[in-house]
């Protein structure tokens, strides 16, 4: 089996890709939305970080978050969010995908796929990269024409802030994170 090293920077920036099972479109759904809502905030309340910015896809989702200064554990905070949501989504009627036998043996349930993607921020042009990624991302899948007429994106408020302006992102190409989509 391999063996995964992280980057770990206490009170660091990290920019993050998790992607359902099999690529199943569960994300953008009612039940899917309210579920991952709801497994955010009470990871939020129980571990706090900053939710800097999110973009939900039907397949998968990104996010920048920024850690308290001390804690530099993303991983408990991500393992406790895909529970919760797997919990609340398939007690609520939500359907998971086609379970393998090492996931029967383990008792594991198939919604998520195993790990996450991580990219540890480095600088404020990272940031801004990492940022313009995650916000034009529906573009890149063809689930829009104008990045403003994505619904489930934190871009909304990016505007509001006065951080981006209502048009961006209608002719620009997006700058590529390496790896953002690593499976």
């Amino acid at each position: 089996m391999s063996e995964f090293i992280r980057n770990r920077e206490r009170g660091g920036t990290y920019f993050f890709t998790v992607v359902t099972h099999q690529r199943r479109p569960v994300l953008t759904t009612a039940l899917g939305r309210t579920c991952l809502r709801a497994s955010i905030a009470a990871e939020l309340s129980r571990a706090p970080f900053k939710l800097d910015a999110i973009v939900l896809l039907p397949d998968h989702l990104h996010t920048v978050w920024t850690l308290p200064i001390r804690d530099a554990d993303y991983s408990t905070r991500w393992a406790r969010i895909k529970d919760g949501f797997t919990r609340s989504y398939l007690s609520n009627g939500g359907v998971e995908g086609e379970r393998s036998a090492n996931r029967e043996k383990h008792r594991e349930r198939a919604v998520w796929q195993h790990r996450f993607w991580e990219h540890t921020v480095r600088d404020g042009d990272d940031l801004e990269r990492c940022l313009n990624y995650l916000h034009w991302n529906p573009v890149k899948h063809g689930l829009v024409s104008r990045v403003a007429d994505y619904p489930w994106s934190s871009f909304h408020r990016y505007v509001r802030d006065g951080i981006y302006e209502p048009h961006w992102g209608n002719a620009e190409t997006c700058p590529d994170v390496p790896g953002a989509e690593w499976e």
